[in-house]
C-alpha cells in the first residue's frame, strides 16, 4: 500500500512521526531535567535548613541535657512547620532519634547514613526512611572543640518534590504541542507544494516516467532543446547537438565523455549552459533568447536548413489560477490576451500558470529542399520541353500544309533550316558547357526566359569542368542565380535581358549572372541574403529563401559571393575547383622518331 502513496504522503507522514518521536524525547527529557533541577532545588534548601538548626547554639545546649527531647521536640516542629520542610530530625551520634513529626518514633534509631556527618561534613541524599523516599540533609552539631555531639538531618519527602514537579507539567505539554502542531503545519504545507509539483506521483512512478522521459528524449528524430526562464539550456537531446554543432550531453545533463560544452560540467540546471556561450547561430539565438512561439520557422545554419517550431513549458494550473484563468479569458471572437499561451515570453505566467521556460523542436529540412531545388529543376526542364513541344508542333503544321499545297521544295528547305538552328543551339551549349547536369538545366533555363519574353546569352572562358564540386550545389547556386535574374528581368521595360557567364580562372570557377532588372538597393545588399527577405509579391509558398540557399551552397563550397548594380543585379560567385589531372599517354617505339 505504501507504494502507491504520493512523494508528498509519504513525507507528511514521516515528517509527522518525526516530530512525535522528536516531540515525546524532549518532552521526556525537559521532565527529567526539570524533576533533576527541583531534587537538587530541594536538596539545597534542605542544606540550608540543617545548616542553620544545626548552628543554633540552643541546639548544642540542648543536647548536653540528660533528655533532650522535651526541649528539643516543639524546637523542631516549628522549624519544621516555618520553613516548609516534611521533617527536622536531631539525633544523637549513635543514631537515636531526639525528635521526630511521629512522637512513636522518638528514641529509635535513625534510618539513613551518618558516616560522613560524623567526620564533621555535610551531605544531602535521597533514601527511604519512616515517612517514605525523602531527600534529606545531616549537618553535624559541633561544639567549640569540633566535637560532634549531635546530628541534624532536614528533608522532603518526593512526593513532595514530585508535586512540584507536577506543577511544570501542564507548561511542558503546551510545549510540547505547540511543536507538535507547528511540525505537523509544516509538513502540511510541504507536503501541499510536493503534491502540486508532483502531481500526486509517488517516487516509483516519477522514477519509471523519467525513464521513459529520457528515452522518447533521445530517440526522436527531431531535435528538442529545453531553455529556462534565465535563458540557460537546461537539456537538449542527440539530434538536436548533431543539427546545432553541439557537443552530445550524457544522462545526467552534463556533456557526454570526451567533450565539454562551453560554459557547462555538470549538472542539469546548476551547471546549466547559456545560450551566450554555445556557438547558435545568430537567427536561432535571436528566437531562443527571446522565448516567443514560434512555428515551422526556417532557419539556416552552415549547412542545413532548419525548421523550428518553440512554444513556452507551461506548469498545471491550481484550481484557483484555474477560475481566474476562465474569468479573464477573452470571450469568443475577441483578440487574445497577450499573456495567453502561445503568446507569452518566458518566465511570464500563461493565466496564473508558472511558465518553466520554453521547448523547441528542430527538424532537419536540407534533403527536403535539395530534392525540391531538383524537381524545380525537373519542372524547368518539363516547361522547356513543354515549350519546344509546343514549337515542333507549329513548324510541323507548317510543312504539313506546305506540301499539302504542292510546295515541297519550301517544305524542305524550311525543315532543314529548323533543324539547323535547333542544332546549332545545342551544339553551341554542349561545347560551352561540359557539365551536362548544368547543361540540361541552362537549356531549360533559356527555354523559359524565352517563352516570358526574356534573352538569355551564355558567354564561357576556360574549361567549364566542375571537379571537386557537388553538382547539386551548383544546381541550386545556378538554377536561383538565373530565377532571380528572369524574374527581374522580365519585370523591367525592353530590352529585357540576362547574361550568364561562366568562366575559370585558375583553380577557381567564376559564375556571373547580370540582368537588365531594376538592380538592388546597396544598402539592402546584406539582407537579401537573409532568409524571409525578398522584393517581389509572396508566392503560394512563401519567398526569401532562393538567395538564403544560394548563400548557403556556396560557404559550404568554401566560395565567395557579391552583389554590385551597374544596371540591373550583377551576381558573382567564385568556387575553388580542383584542377583537372595531366594524363600524359605513353609513346610507342614506332611512334619515336
Amino acid at each position: 500500500m505504501i507504494h502507491r502513496w504520493s512523494i508528498a504522503r509519504r513525507l507528511f507522514v514521516a515528517q509527522l512521526l518525526f516530530m512525535v518521536a522528536l516531540t515525546a524525547i524532549v518532552g521526556t527529557a525537559a521532565f527529567v531535567d526539570a524533576r533533576d533541577r527541583a531534587y537538587d532545588e530541594a536538596g539545597r534548601r534542605m542544606a540550608g535548613i540543617a545548616t542553620a538548626v544545626a548552628d543554633a547554639p540552643f541546639v548544642l545546649q540542648a543536647a548536653s541535657a540528660a533528655d533532650p527531647s522535651p526541649l528539643l521536640q516543639p524546637y523542631a516542629l516549628k522549624i519544621t512547620k516555618d520553613a516548609g520542610a516534611d521533617f527536622i530530625t536531631i539525633m544523637a551520634p549513635d543514631r537515636t532519634r531526639w525528635t521526630h513529626p511521629r512522637n512513636e518514633e522518638l528514641g529509635k534509631p535513625y534510618i539513613g547514613s551518618i558516616n560522613e556527618a560524623l567526620n564533621g561534613q555535610v551531605f544531602t541524599e535521597v533514601v527511604a526512611g519512616t515517612l517514605g523516599p525523602s531527600v534529606r540533609t545531616i549537618a553535624p552539631v559541633k561544639d567549640a572543640n569540633g566535637k560532634v555531639r549531635a546530628l541534624v538531618a532536614a528533608g522532603v519527602t518526593v512526593r513532595t518534590v514530585d508535586v512540584a514537579v507536577s506543577g511544570r507539567l501542564p507548561a511542558l505539554l503546551a510545549i510540547a504541542l505547540t511543536l507538535l502542531a507547528a511540525g505537523w503545519a509544516a509538513s502540511w504545507l510541504l507536503g501541499r507544494y510536493l503534491r502540486r509539483v508532483t502531481r500526486g506521483w509517488g517516487p516509483e512512478e516519477l522514477g519509471q516516467l523519467f525513464a521513459y522521459y529520457e528515452s522518447v528524449l533521445h530517440s526522436v528524430r527531431e531535435g528538442v532543446i529545453l531553455i529556462d526562464p534565465k535563458g540557460n539550456v537546461v537539456m537538449y537531446n542527440d539530434q538536436a547537438a548533431e543539427l546545432l554543432g553541439l557537443p552530445k550531453q550524457s544522462s545526467d545533463g552534463g556533456p557526454a565523455a570526451g567533450t565539454e560544452a562551453p560554459g557547462a560540467t555538470a549538472g542539469r540546471r546548476r551547471n546549466a549552459p547559456s545560450l551566450a556561450a554555445l556557438p547558435l547561430p545568430p537567427s536561432l539565438k535571436e528566437l531562443f533568447e527571446s522565448g516567443r512561439t514560434a512555428l515551422d520557422e526556417i532557419h539556416l545554419t552552415g549547412s542545413r536548413i532548419l525548421v523550428v517550431n518553440q512554444g513556452p513549458a507551461v506548469g498545471p494550473p491550481s484550481a484557483g489560477t484555474r477560475q481566474r484563468g476562465a474569468a479573464s479569458a477573452p470571450a469568443a471572437g475577441t483578440p487574445a490576451d497577450s499573456t495567453r499561451a502561445g503568446t507569452s515570453v518566458r518566465g511570464a505566467p500563461v493565466y496564473g500558470t508558472p511558465v518553466y521556460g520554453t521547448v523547441a523542436t528542430i527538424r532537419d529540412r536540407t534533403e527536403i529542399e535539395s530534392l525540391g531545388s531538383e524537381l524545380e529543376t525537373m519542372r524547368t526542364l518539363s516547361d522547356a520541353l513543354r515549350a519546344q513541344t509546343h514549337e515542333h508542333a507549329n513548324r510541323l503544321h507548317t510543312i504539313v500544309s506546305l506540301m499539302e499545297l504542292g510546295r515541297a521544295p519550301e517544305a524542305l528547305d524550311f525543315a532543314t533550316k529548323d533543324l539547323e538552328l535547333s542544332q546549332r543551339l545545342t551544339d553551341d551549349l554542349v561545347r560551352s558547357i561540359e557539365e551536362p547536369v548544368l547543361g540540361a538545366l541552362i537549356m531549360g533555363k533559356a527555354a523559359e526566359a524565352h517563352e516570358r519574353g526574356v534573352e538569355l546569352s551564355l558567354n564561357t572562358s576556360g574549361s567549364t569542368a566542375v571537379t571537386g564540386l557537388a553538382v547539386q550545389d551548383l544546381v541550386a547556386i545556378l538554377g536561383n542565380l538565373l530565377d532571380n535574374a528572369i524574374d527581374a528581368a522580365a519585370e523591367a521595360p525592353p530590352p529585357r535581358l540576362v547574361e550568364l557567364t561562366v568562366e575559370t580562372t585558375g583553380s577557381a570557377l567564376e559564375i556571373t549572372v547580370e540582368d537588365s532588372g531594376p538592380g538592388i538597393d546597396p544598402g539592402a545588399v546584406e539582407d537579401v541574403f537573409r532568409h524571409g527577405f525578398s522584393t517581389k509579391a509572396p508566392g503560394p509558398f512563401g519567398r526569401g529563401l532562393g538567395l538564403a540557399l544560394v548563400r548557403q551552397a556556396v560557404q559550404r563550397l568554401g566560395g565567395t559571393m557579391t552583389i554590385t548594380s551597374p544596371a540591373g543585379a550583377l551576381f558573382r560567385v567564385t568556387l575553388p575547383v580542383t584542377p583537372l589531372p595531366v594524363t600524359t599517354l605513353p609513346v610507342t617505339p614506332e611512334e619515336q622518331p
